[in-house]
């Protein structure tokens, strides 16, 4: 039976009592920190009667436990949302390779690392939203026209350091140049509504309230709101909110992916592996899309309601590893124009 246990901002616990290194367990740490993820869990654990042990916290906390562990930790696996923060796992030398006929048949090259030392198993766009009132979409159909004087005071984003705004940067850079990007950046924050502040879902209900006229958020925020009751976001709220899929007549909307990787000492490392790859199965793929409002990695994988309703895209097709590699630039340039 698959046992939970969390860490707190100042806390590291162990994990359960018992023997971690058995045969038929699987020792996972996460920072996906749904509770609709539980029935990936539950029916991993019916199909193969191996155990999970698991441990949520935040997904830097969870790379440092493991840095610290070395190679006593019982760590099998690292979930965590983000290839930057992926990335900067495997820098640490945290990950290993995985060889899998399966994961690389059905992921695609761009949502795992070039040696498999990382997965990606679901994925969100990162788009732009708009006061209907206030926006003509047409304005705003490539992220560089975030960057137009024209929409001086209207763009809301979260803060520079967030994962989020560095991995797009590094998108940014990869496909600009460092140089193009700077200068959107000090446009975008030329233009901003007010200075960053609070998380994604904050970002959409400042479009909803007035505060801002557009925003920039993942997918599975919003299509949550379509699917369930969000707070600030009533139906009303939503029916004045629009939405872009940006520059799809040249390299496509940037996404991003939760993923996870086996760790390097991995105790359980043929388990962790059958882990991934039931990750990749047709079930879990559905499942990340109905439970949690995210688009499936793998192709042909039917969309929940609520995802549906976003609709298809053309997405950014670069290796999302390079996410990372752009990472340190993408912060120095948000420093350089005083991004906050």
């Amino acid at each position: 039976m698959l046992t939970r246990t969390t860490i707190g901002a100042a806390t590291l616990l162990c994990l359960v009592a018992g023997s971690v290194y058995a045969d038929g367990e699987v020792n996972i740490y996460s920072s996906r920190h749904y509770d609709t993820d539980e029935r990936l869990y539950s029916d991993f654990e019916k199909e193969t009667g191996i155990k999970i042990n698991r441990i949520e916290g935040d997904g830097d906390q969870l790379i440092e436990r493991i840095k610290a562990e070395g190679q006593n930790s019982p760590a099998d696996i690292l979930i965590t949302v983000d290839a930057g923060r992926l990335w900067r796992a495997d820098e640490a030398g945290l990950l290993q390779p995985v060889e899998s006929e399966l994961l690389e048949t059905r992921i695609p090259a761009p949502l795992h690392h070039p040696d498999g030392h990382w997965w990606g198993f679901s994925k969100r766009a990162r788009i732009l939203f708009y006061d209907k009132e206030r926006v003509d979409p047409k304005d705003i159909q490539t992220y560089q026209d975030l960057a137009d004087p024209k929409l001086k005071g209207l763009v809301c984003t979260r803060s520079a350091s967030n994962i989020y705004m560095l991995s797009l940067m590094a998108a940014l850079i990869e496909h600009l140049g460092a140089e193009e990007a700077e200068k959107w950046a000090a446009g975008v924050w030329e233009n901003r509504a007010r200075d960053p502040a609070g998380g994604d879902t904050d970002q959409i209900k400042a479009v909803a309230s007035g505060e801002c006229a557009i925003a920039m958020a993942n997918t599975y925020y919003f299509a949550r709101a379509l699917r369930t009751d969000v707070e600030g976001l009533d139906k009303e709220a939503i029916a004045s909110i629009g939405w872009v899929f940006p520059n799809q007549e040249s390299f496509g909307t940037h996404e991003n992916i939760s993923g996870a990787g086996v760790t390097k000492h991995a105790p359980n490392r043929e388990n962790a592996i059958k882990f991934l790859e039931y990750l990749s199965s047709e079930q879990a793929q559905q499942y990340f899309s109905a439970g949690n409002d995210e688009y499936p990695v793998v192709p042909g994988t039917a969309l929940s309601d609520s995802v549906a309703k976003l609709g298809a895209y053309k997405a950014d097709s670069i290796n999302l590893n390079v996410l990372g590699e752009n990472q340190a630039e993408a912060q120095r340039i948000y420093d350089r124009v005083g991004y906050k």
